[in-house]
């Protein structure tokens, strides 16, 4: 089974040249790395006697870039993994992954578990990152983990498994442009016909939601409500799942901005929130409205 890892990255070359050093240390490895970037500076062009290392160019956006990952990697690899620039994987991350995919015939997509996620503070240093990991493994080195399947919406974009024979024309959606927030539930959502979307709670990682080359409190706000719309008449996300994640979202924007947290811009968010309602209650659906924002 070839595995072929995918990275999509902006603007944090040094932490992308630690992360492909830290992919050297998987007791299996990737058979394949490509990373896919805007263009060349956006990388520190580099080899590896690990694994066979390439660079894509020419897409600029979440979904662009892994578009064009995945145009480089179809044809060849088996299992595709997508892993965010600013994941630390557990050593035994992509030997589960073979395993799941060759013992699970059905299995479409796979998450893991952030065992801590930085995207939901302040962020952490690569350090920090690397210390919550290894406390992680210790832990479970200690206390074995008892393997549990539990079907799931989506994958979580920083680490999700593909089984490529299922892909087919399915992509990530461009229409979503630059963070393409959500765009990791609207694909798992293509491939949910052909074989379940599961998360596997012995596959885990360390993501550490570093807050370089993300976008705008008042963008993100914004597709905070437009994207989920947009998705719930695709077809791709459940009705369900997206206004949930809607209200809890102006819920959180509304109250926190009064006593804002330093690493997030929540009148921005509130800001694009409110701008989206109004365009949702004139019938306007258009994610990509976005790139007329300030940045």
């Amino acid at each position: 089974m070839k595995l072929t890892v995918i990275i999509a990255t902006y603007g944090r070359k040094a932490l992308l040249d630690r992360a492909l050093t830290f992919l050297e240390g998987q007791s299996r490895l990737p058979d394949a790395v490509i990373v896919s970037a805007p263009d060349e500076t956006h990388v520190q062009r580099r080899e590896t006697p690990a694994y066979p290392l390439s660079f894509v160019f020419g897409g600029r956006g979440l979904c662009a870039q892994r578009n064009k990952g995945l145009e480089a990697a179809l044809g060849d690899a088996d299992v595709i993994t997508f892993f965010d620039d600013d994941f630390l994987p557990a050593a035994d991350y992509l030997a589960l992954v073979e395993a799941a995919f060759r013992d699970n015939p059905d299995w479409a997509v796979l998450r893991g578990e952030a065992v801590v996620d930085g995207a939901k503070g302040a962020g952490l240093s690569f350090e920090e990152g690397l210390a919550a990991l290894r406390k992680a493994e210790t832990a479970r080195a200690i206390a074995p983990v008892a393997p549990q399947v539990s079907d799931q919406v989506g994958g979580y974009g920083c680490n999700m498994s593909i089984r490529a024979a299922f892909i087919g024309a399915a992509r990530f959606d461009e229409s979503l442009p630059l963070y393409g927030w959500q765009e990791d539930i609207d694909f798992s959502g293509q491939l949910r016909e052909r074989g379940r979307v599961v998360g596997l709670n012995t596959l885990y990682g360390v993501h550490l939601g570093a807050k370089g080359g993300r976008v705008s409190g008042v963008r993100l706000g914004y597709s905070q409500l437009v994207n989920p719309v947009y998705l719930v008449r695709k077809g791709t996300v459940p009705a369900g799942f997206a206004f949930r994640l809607m209200w809890r979202n102006i819920a959180a924007n509304t109250i926190k901005s009064f006593w804002p947290e330093p690493y997030i811009d929540r009148r921005g968010r509130l800001k694009g929130n409110i701008l989206a309602a109004l365009h949702l209650a004139r019938g306007k659906v258009d994610p990509g409205f976005i790139l007329k924002l300030k940045a």
